[in-house]
């Protein structure tokens, strides 16, 4: 199926820092997996001496401690959480301690819609429950000190408090996992919602000035408006293939999967099927598929 051109070349260089555009500078802790890639991308920004943490990371010794090499003889005034996974936020309690620094996200974590009768959640092992952000963030709001200035860029939709970071006057935007150069983002239920995903990848087009995007895994985007083109016709591919299969006799998403996803990894699976749930969450509102009760992963699905 075709859509965007990612990109696999990626060097982690785990453990230091690596300068990835003036005053930004880049760290990729070292938890890889098929879901974070070669790990997950910590950022410092900042031009003088004061200076921002942005998604410090899962709770892990060796990270801590090259961010705090990296950060020597720096202020770090605030530490900025894109969206609350156990792959970006647990560090901030121990950064905080340790600098001082005021969280800021959008807000604590919840899903994006509540849980249905008998449904289980695939991914709470997953959420960090515990962060509270010091600053609640409001979508376009700016946080700013002396070598930065962050505006928030509110794309719900892989979780329902996701935000990225726009450094302004530079072109440069932090987009978390909202859009990656090495894969597509997972959409799961009920943290996750296509119908916001969507929306928020529209929003992130009308930004035409962005430049360049650095996401939470993987290397940059360099050429983001064409990506996320791209990136919202694979998404609409992805649903029309799921309309296909339900019209040429589908009716569970297992055997949607097998047929869509023939040639992707089978650890993977799982994670494909919360994606067609979510594209069939959003089919089912918008009226052109049909289910008995609510759209749940058991579910059995026609067209209407």
């Amino acid at each position: 199926m075709p859509g965007p051109a990612f990109t696999l070349d990626f060097e982690a260089s785990h453990g230091h820092a690596v300068p990835v555009a003036e005053g930004v500078w880049r760290l990729t802790c070292n938890n890889p997996s098929p879901f974070t890639f070669h790990g997950t991308n910590s950022y410092i920004i900042g031009q003088g001496k004061t200076v921002a943490v942005l998604d410090p990371g899962p709770e892990n010794d060796a990270h801590f401690e090259a961010l705090m090499r990296a950060l020597k003889g720096k202020t770090v005034s605030h530490i900025f959480i894109s969206h609350t996974h156990r792959d970006h936020s647990p560090l901030a309690r121990r950064l905080k301690a340790e600098t001082g620094a005021l969280t800021v996200a959008e807000g604590p974590h919840r899903a994006a819609r509540p849980l249905h009768e008998g449904e289980t959640n695939p991914f709470a092992e997953s959420s960090d429950m515990e962060f509270q952000p010091d600053i609640v963030l409001a979508d376009g709001g700016v946080i700013e000190a002396d070598g930065f200035a962050l505006r928030a860029i509110h794309t719900p939709g892989h979780t329902a408090n996701h935000s990225a970071f726009s450094l302004e006057e530079t072109g440069i935007v932090f987009s978390a996992d909202h859009v990656m150069a090495w894969a597509t983002t997972i959409v799961a239920p009920p943290d996750g919602s296509m119908s916001d995903f969507m929306a928020s990848v529209d929003k992130m087009m009308e930004r035409t000035r962005d430049r360049i995007y650095f996401p939470g895994h993987g290397g940059p985007i360099a050429e983001p408006a064409s990506f996320l083109r791209a990136l919202r016709t694979h998404r609409r591919m992805r649903e029309r293939a799921v309309l296909e299969r339900i019209r040429n006799g589908d009716r569970t998403i297992a055997a949607m999967v097998e047929a869509i996803y023939a040639r992707t990894d089978k650890r993977l699976h799982g994670a494909a099927a919360l994606s067609v749930l979510a594209h069939l969450e959003d089919l089912v509102e918008r009226g052109e598929v049909l289910t008995e009760g609510p759209t749940a992963l058991s579910g059995r699905y026609w067209p209407a």
